[in-house]
């Protein structure tokens, strides 16, 4: 692996831009959780691909795809982020999440479970939260099984996170933004009740909403139920996809009461709401989530109050 540009600010996110061989660029993300510092809330973001065949209609890492990474080259880009600041491998963070989400789906690639197998092993920490978000696409059933197996043997007791990425309770429209076959909501039900066991923390269904996307709470109490689920609303990440496809956000980051009628609701009915706003420095870092600063060079499309950081070349291998 070879670094070759970097971007960022330190105290609160950097992305890495990295060229694996043979063209295959990827990129991996370190950031911080303000106001805590890294000591306390150290979150990765790895990609779990080289590009994404699925191209969500708000997500700058669609496209472009070249295959899958093995499980050691999706430790690199951990073992990286992990030298430069942690560089005895001990990680002292009292949180350290890792987020199977900055490029790629992670349910296309099986090596995503064979590097979840080698985690507790490699670092010394014993914070460690791994993450999958996923949208769920048909034919990845034997990755879903084995995650179960994985979360219960290694990661019990509430240290690992599932969030199934909805975007909106509307059948038709959440087609047309994820547009690959995917599981419905029952099926999601389904598997959620197998995979959810006493003291795990609850399934995550997370909603980057668009304007005009509907989130509907009879459908959603119909297949998920609060005991076992939480609701996340975040932002559409200003992005050059987003900006293409004419999406606008329903949730302006800069006024987070926009979501109070949206929150309430769900509320009402005995969801936890998490309404997920971070630092708008981190969109114009491009660190957030949809966001790939690669793509986003190459598009040549001009994004809104995006990726206004400079990017650092390098030239050392990494």
């Amino acid at each position: 692996m070879k670094l070759i540009a970097k971007t960022g600010n330190s105290d609160l996110a950097t992305v890495y831009m990295a060229d694996m061989g043979d063209g295959r660029l990827i990129e991996f993300v370190e950031a911080c959780q303000p106001p805590y510092g890294r000591d306390e809330r150290w979150i990765l973001m790895v990609s779990t691909l080289y590009g994404c065949p699925v191209k969500c209609l708000f997500c700058d890492a669609g496209g472009g795809y070249r295959g899958k990474p093995t499980a050691e080259e999706i430790l690199q880009q951990i073992d990286y982020m992990v030298n430069e600041w942690f560089p005895d491998g001990v990680v002292t963070a009292s949180k350290f999440k890792i987020q199977f989400a900055r490029m790629g789906e992670p349910a296309l690639n099986m090596a995503v479970l064979d590097a979840l197998e080698k985690l507790p092993h490699r670092y010394g920490t014993a914070s460690l939260m791994p993450s999958i978000s996923t949208i769920a696409p048909l034919g990845t059933d034997a990755f879903f099984e084995r995650l179960i197996d994985v979360k219960d043997r290694l990661f019990s007791g509430g240290r690992f996170q599932f969030q199934y990425s909805i975007h909106t309770t509307d059948a038709a429209l959440r087609d047309k933004l994820i547009p690959v076959r995917k599981w419905d909501f029952a099926r999601m039900a389904v598997y959620g009740e197998r995979f959810h066991k006493a003291g795990d923390r609850k399934i995550t269904l997370n909603f980057a909403l668009a304007e005009n996307s509907p989130i509907e709470v009879d459908v959603l109490t119909r297949h998920f139920d609060p005991a076992r689920y939480l609701i996340k609303l975040t932002p559409v990440n200003p992005t050059s996809r987003a900006t293409k496809n004419n999406l606008g956000s329903r949730i302006d980051p800069t006024r987070p009461e926009t979501a109070e009628a949206i929150t309430r609701p769900l509320l009402e009915v005995g969801y936890d709401v998490i309404v997920s706003i971070g630092e708008v420095e981190e969109n114009e870092i491009g660190s957030n989530c949809g966001q790939y600063v690669l793509n986003y060079l190459e598009s040549g499309v001009t994004v809104k109050d995006g990726y206004t950081h400079q990017v650092e070349q390098v030239s050392e291998p990494a």
